[in-house]
């Protein structure tokens, strides 16, 4: 099993370009991370370099990114109205959300260990 997830995407984040793929990608994992990003949004910018420093410590989970412009039907279907917005899936369902930064303690200045709380406790 380690060497199946070390043989894919487990351990990085990865960006996915196309929506089929990332609706098959979150439905078949057993634990599934996804921000939803804009390129031109700061605090997007933030957020990934959290969850770049969270992919490499998690190997149970898949980390991911997808640019809106590419998934309109998936902002449509979990109503992603705010940025960033991070959802977590476990067994291709909705487990946790984060949007903006107003729940993260300190705003733009949270820390990756506050995030990486939130996430584990929403994957029990």
């Amino acid at each position: 099993r380690t060497r199946r997830m070390q043989g894919g995407d487990y351990g990085r984040y990865t960006e996915v370009k196309i929506e089929k793929d990332l609706i098959s990608r979150t439905a078949k994992e057993k634990r599934c991370v996804v921000h939803f990003f804009h390129r031109d949004f700061r605090r997007c910018k933030i957020m990934d370099g959290h969850l770049e420093k969270l992919a490499p410590k998690h190997f149970d989970t898949l980390f991911l990114r997808a640019d809106v412009a590419n998934v309109p039907f998936l902002v449509t279907k979990l109503a992603i109205k705010t940025l960033p917005c991070v959802i977590g899936f476990v067994d291709g369902t909705t487990k946790m959300k984060i949007v903006g930064f107003d729940e993260l303690p300190g705003g733009d200045n949270f820390a990756t260990s506050t995030l990486e709380q939130g996430m584990q406790e929403c994957g029990k």
